[in-house]
């Protein structure tokens, strides 16, 4: 089995909502369609409901560390910089540019991010960081116009594409491109598209056909998988093995409202729709509930 008394306290507190990485992560409430904005997730309360001194946040993670985690960090600092576009508050002006810098000093050479090293020493790297990162700092140079933002940004979806095979994090097969949050795991929805967005920020930033047209090709794949997530009274985590918990059932719903926004897809909008009456009808929250439970209970 793979149960640690960390792991039960960890997913204690995601139960009662005093999770830090598990915060309410609705629509966000800046974002455009037609430029680089506000961020498409609300993440705001990772950073409200942490240590108001904290400028780069450390992170506990499954072995028990506390380390900074890229994907923690690059939330909070697309977190800080909406709360900078909502208050005009320098504090948060002050965490966001701190985040972007830490991505700056801690990106590799190639334009990746260490970021699951301490679970899969082999497989260290996630299309979500990459994505997300690239979302940062491209509002980072926004901000600022500094050119080394702009630079890392483009190295960090260049090295995202990579395929999977020659070391990144993206696989091709014909026609189809998948981004991959974990690149010896399942294909997980939500960090595709966390992913998405970070490649679609960039497509629409630079204009350049490569980024547009790759995009493209995610997002047709996306359309074609989606309903392979369904089990017919909740979402799936991951392509073939996991259930979601209730939290990532929501963050599905509030990711997939935002999809129908950006593309005008509609099967997005029929899928939020239908995971959300999933959500609402107690007989499929507490199958789904019990069956997370005891997936974690034996998952290895």
């Amino acid at each position: 089995m793979g149960v640690s008394l960390y792991k039960i306290k960890k997913w204690y507190k995601m139960l009662v909502g005093k999770s830090i990485s598990h915060v309410n992560q609705g629509v966000g409430a800046n974002y455009s369609k037609e430029e680089i904005l506000g961020y498409y997730n609300d993440l705001t309360e990772k950073v409200t409901k942490d240590d108001a001194d904290i400028l780069v946040p450390m992170y506990n993670v499954d072995t028990g560390d506390r380390i900074y985690f890229s994907i923690g960090i690059f939330q909070y600092g697309l977190g800080s910089y909406d709360l900078y576009l909502q208050t005009g508050e320098v504090v948060y002006k002050n965490k966001f540019l701190a985040c972007a810098q830490w991505a700056i000093e801690n990106q590799q050479d190639d334009g990746s991010w260490i970021t699951f090293a301490y679970e899969s020493p082999e497989h260290p790297y996630s299309s979500m960081a990459q994505g997300e990162a690239t979302s940062l700092l491209l509002r980072c140079y926004k901000e600022t116009r500094e050119q080394k933002y702009l630079d890392a940004a483009r190295k960090a979806i260049d090295f995202m594409l990579i395929p999977i095979e020659e070391g990144g994090t993206t696989k091709y097969d014909g026609e189809d491109v998948f981004l991959y949050e974990f690149t010896a795991k399942p294909l997980v929805l939500n960090g595709w598209i966390f992913s998405y967005w970070g490649l679609r920020d960039f497509a629409v930033f630079s204009g350049e056909e490569k980024y547009v047209r790759l995009s493209e090709k995610t997002l047709k794949t996306m359309t074609k998988t989606l309903p392979a997530y369904d089990l017919g009274f909740w979402s799936r985590y991951d392509l073939i093995e996991r259930i979601t918990s209730p939290f990532y059932h929501k963050l599905h719903i509030a990711q997939l409202r935002v999809m129908y926004d950006l593309t005008g897809e509609t099967i997005f909008k029929e899928y939020a729709d239908k995971w959300e009456k999933y959500q609402n009808n107690f007989i499929n929250s507490k199958r789904a509930f019990i069956t997370k439970v005891l997936q974690k209970v034996f998952e290895r």
